[in-house]
């Protein structure tokens, strides 16, 4: 029963925060043109090729870890996956409260393929792959992206955004480094 109400407070939580986001992009679209971003404030193409890149990222994360929190038996993917729904989804209104500040608004929605792969899958066999493939190698990627970004960016906020993210996605990739040596290890 606690876990049934966690989930569904952690689902009210998140569609308020996406409603959150939607009232804040309407604001600044609704703004008189004096407060639209000025050239100086919009991002380069990298720039938004990087927040669409970490915003299908944070998508696929959230939406696999709600998979997760079905499909898994495991108590400590569960566990991982409740803390993959809240750090994604506090990275990803960030991102968005930042952006929409400069003009542009992401677009996010999760790998489909990915996430329909690892909707068939049930207990240990998703266990496995959701382990490997967005525990591992979704957080590698995410990883060199952020840190691309850090170094390189255009933007001086948002290359900030990206190295100070950076430090909790590494923590993700070693908490799931961790967990697949421990399944490995009972196997």
């Amino acid at each position: 029963m606690k876990f049934r109400y966690s989930l569904q407070v952690m689902t009210a939580a998140l569609g308020f925060s996406v409603a959150s986001i939607g009232a804040v992009h309407a604001q600044a679209s609704d703004a008189p043109a004096s407060d639209a971003p000025s050239a100086a404030t919009q991002l380069s193409p990298a720039d938004q090729q990087f927040v669409q890149d970490a915003s299908q990222a944070d998508a696929t994360e959230i939406a696999a870890s709600k998979l997760a929190l079905k499909n898994s038996n495991d108590a400590n993917v569960k566990k991982f996956a409740r803390q993959m729904i809240v750090d994604h989804t506090k990275l990803s209104h960030g991102m968005a409260a930042l952006v929409a500040k400069k003009g542009f608004t992401a677009t996010p929605s999760a790998d489909a393929a990915l996430v329909g792969k690892l909707q068939t899958l049930k207990g240990r066999q998703f266990d496995q792959a959701y382990v490997e493939q967005i525990g591992l190698e979704a957080h590698q990627r995410a990883v060199d992206l952020f840190q691309q970004e850090s170094q390189s960016g255009t933007d001086s906020q948002l290359k900030a955004a990206a190295a100070h993210a950076l430090p909790t996605i590494q923590h993700h990739l070693a908490m799931a480094q961790q967990l697949a040596g421990a399944m490995k290890g009972s196997s």
